[in-house]
């Protein structure tokens, strides 16, 4: 869930940096290659990683199935069981992660790290909610979900082309806050509401940059979107408005690292990348970009008005937690959200 930039331009970034630097590679999302969320690592290595990038994470486990080859990847909640059960992955040594201790418990549970190993390291948070020109919407439009239901903004609206977080809105908009435990009517029951919406969506954005750029034409006056799109939106001085408490509720997304079983690189680097992006140094840079950061002591730091500016503050609504759920029901979801994007 990030700022999906130009693959060629952070492709020609690696040529630039030093040789010492690129003992390591990282696989992620464009965007976060920003040497501001890692500057303890370019302090100490002389410069940022190598960064390979992916689209989503089903292209990245297919590309790391097939031999492609990383020391970290960065991956959301939803993939962990998938990538644990792939045999890709090593654990992680908590000993050697600074700010282990300090990490937001409410991130570092069972469900996610799983029992006594620790293959998730929490790195990246933040939330999905309703995006809206607060010029053109009224406030009462978007105080339930069922706006996305609504004849009223037929063509003019758009939720994300990612089936963990088109989900997420659907079982929210049934009744269901809770997806590890949903049963084959509450998903039949979202599966239904996606359909009811896919005649009034102009599109399915694929990354921030192209939603920002549609809600800045016009073209979509509501979205279902990541709370950066909320401090980006606002610094480029567009009426826009960010609404996590419909009645129905809002979800929230956890993403982080996972360390590779087969890296090429050296594990030191990948230990000092990894304790760089949960270095108080990087907190602020993250929550610019609109991300929250999993070292909750340094996130307190910031307070609460800094935290809401970003999309994070605490809100009064049902919270759909994007965890791991069940494989074959991730799977279910994937393939019925590819008949439904075809119209069917």
């Amino acid at each position: 869930m990030t700022i999906k930039t130009a693959l060629w331009a952070g492709t020609a970034a690696l040529f630039a940096l030093p040789a010492a630097a690129q003992d390591l590679t990282v696989f992620d999302y464009a965007g976060f290659e920003d040497p501001a969320f890692h500057s303890t690592y370019v302090a100490a290595r002389g410069g940022s990683p190598e960064f390979a990038f992916f689209g989503d994470e089903e292209e990245a486990f297919q590309k790391l199935s097939s031999g492609f080859r990383s020391d970290v990847t960065h991956i959301c909640a939803g993939s962990v069981p998938k990538f644990v059960e792939s045999g890709l992955l090593e654990p992680w040594d908590t000993a050697r992660i600074a700010n282990w201790e300090n990490l937001n418990t409410d991130l570092t549970g069972q469900q996610v790290a799983g029992e006594g190993e620790v293959y998730f390291l929490p790195i990246d948070y933040g939330s999905t909610a309703i995006a809206y020109n607060s010029e053109e919407v009224p406030a009462e439009d978007v105080a339930s979900l069922d706006v996305f239901l609504d004849p009223k903004y037929q063509g003019r609206m758009a939720i994300p082309d990612n089936v963990d977080d088109a989900y997420a809105l659907a079982y929210l908009a049934t009744g269901t806050t809770n997806w590890q435990d949903a049963t084959e009517a509450q998903f039949q029951a979202a599966s239904d509401w996606l359909r009811q919406v896919h005649p009034n969506l102009r599109t399915y954005w694929v990354d921030p940059g192209e939603l920002s750029q549609l809600l800045a034409s016009g073209e979509v006056l509501v979205s279902w979107a990541w709370n950066e799109t909320l401090p980006t939106m606002v610094e480029e001085g567009f009426p826009i408005g960010f609404q996590r408490e419909a009645a129905e509720g809002s979800s929230l997304w956890l993403c982080g690292y996972v360390n590779m079983a087969e890296g090429p690189g050296s594990e030191d680097a990948a230990y000092d990348y990894v304790n760089a992006m949960l270095d108080a140094s990087a907190t602020q840079p993250l929550l610019d970009s609109g991300y929250g950061q999993a070292n909750a002591v340094a996130m307190a730091d910031q307070g609460e008005e800094a935290l809401t500016a970003s999309g994070l503050g605490q809100i009064d609504a049902p919270v759909l937690a994007q965890l791991p759920m069940d494989g074959e029901l991730r799977q279910k979801q994937a393939e019925e959200f590819e008949r439904i994007k075809a119209g069917f």
